[in-house]
């Protein structure tokens, strides 16, 4: 405003100081407002304006009492401006930073965690399941890396929302038509929060769609709560894999956090992946107050605002102290019992799979079926009972290349 020749440089430097403490924190008690008001955001921008305007008049030796202020709220802080183009940029300003500084990078580290473990794993046998039954063997490395693939996939989707983000509703004024603002003040205002932020913020190239539309944060919100699928079917899987430790499958063993039972002397429980799912329940549930807040906007405004900068903070702090929490307490300290997956992968019918390219599908399927009813093991039968192959051969077929990566040879 003072650059366009609208504001004198004295009042640009005095609402300059009054933000300056209100960054600080030092004003805080001056907000009093929460998130259920009118859905344009008037009342805290208001608020904002209003504590700007009392708090420079104080600065300039004035008293609160006094009629006249050296600054007015509505006509000089809230000069060029109006709530319906200053609450939308707020919320695209704070989406994008904590998105960027906060969210990502907890995603990132998680990504990494169980990039890292994958690694730890990967020559780690273990039998495969589908539909909570015996499959065909693979390695807890192969199974870590999916984890660590939906991660990758979901930061792209997160990262990919931001470039809608940065466009900013300033100069859009009351319906975006720009009326009461200078000519290039919302490309210089853009220009000035990104230099400020070290964002790449842009003023949006059609007003009427920021002003009317919360398009930009319905995608980063689904972003998130794709993330949040995939943090629940990780979170799961740890849950099982690490169930037992003696009556469950007890392939990996979880970090020991706390006591897990009242009654139980001795029990431990996958606290940390209970908690994961809880909060990926509750980034599911902000995703739908975000989906309908946002269609729920009329003509030339979203006028349900508050509720989907609520929504969207709730879900990356609780998405983000998820992530963290689950890499620090839990996957950072996966341990895997590397006999065990051994010993249920050679105790597994899945594996005659592997044969069924040498004897036909029904013959292994009624050698699996005997063992399963006799509880002979695929070895006794195959090989000492039925003698379809010598001890030479199952040497050679059975070996840890070969379960997880067989060669079909005749």
């Amino acid at each position: 405003n003072k650059d366009a020749g609208v504001l004198s440089p004295e009042k640009c430097e005095l609402i300059g100081k009054v933000c300056d403490e209100i960054l600080a924190g030092k004003l805080n008690d001056s907000f009093p407002l929460i998130v259920w008001q009118t859905g344009s955001g008037t009342q805290t921008n208001m608020n904002v304006n209003e504590v700007i305007a009392n708090r420079a008049h104080v600065l300039s030796g004035g008293k609160l009492t006094d009629k006249e202020k050296v600054l007015l709220p509505n006509d000089d802080v809230n000069k060029s401006q109006s709530s319906n183009d200053t609450f939308p940029s707020a919320m695209h300003i704070a989406a994008y930073k904590v998105t960027a500084e906060v969210t990502i990078p907890g995603l990132e580290s998680l990504y990494r965690a169980l990039a890292l473990k994958s690694e730890e794993f990967m020559k780690i046998v273990k039998i495969g399941r589908t539909h909570f039954m015996d499959a065909t063997p693979l390695t807890l490395g192969q199974e870590f890396s999916g984890y660590a693939a939906q991660l990758e996939y979901g930061i792209r989707k997160v990262k990919d929302s931001l470039s809608h983000i940065s466009e900013l509703a300033l100069g859009g004024t009351a319906v975006g038509t720009g009326i009461n603002a200078p000519v290039n003040y919302d490309e210089c205002v853009a220009k000035k929060i990104s230099e400020l932020t070290g964002l790449p913020f842009v003023t949006a190239p059609n007003k009427f769609e920021a002003l009317a539309t919360h398009d930009a944060l319905v995608e980063a919100h689904g972003a998130l709560k794709s993330v949040a699928v995939s943090l629940m079917k990780i979170a799961n899987d740890i849950r099982m894999l690490g169930s037992g430790p003696r009556a469950g499958i007890g392939e990996i063993h979880l970090p020991e956090n706390e006591p897990g039972s009242s009654i139980m002397p001795g029990k431990v429980n996958p606290v940390i992946p209970e908690v994961t799912n809880q909060a990926a329940f509750l980034a599911i549930g902000l995703d739908t107050t975000v989906m309908l807040a946002s269609s729920a906007g009329q003509l030339e405004l979203n006028v349900m605002e508050p509720v989907i900068t609520f929504a969207l903070y709730m879900q990356m702090k609780v998405m983000t102290n998820a992530c963290n929490h689950l890499r620090e307490k839990c996957i950072d300290g996966i341990v895997v019992n590397a006999e065990h997956c051994k010993d249920l992968v050679m105790g597994s019918l899945g594996i005659i799979t592997i044969l069924k390219p040498h004897f036909g599908y029904k013959p292994c399927a009624n050698i699996a079926r005997e063992g399963f009813l006799t509880g002979k093991s695929l070895h006794q039968l195959v090989v000492e009972e039925k003698q379809m192959l010598t001890q030479e051969q199952w040497d050679k077929v059975f070996t840890y290349e070969n379960l997880i990566n067989p060669k079909f040879e005749k």
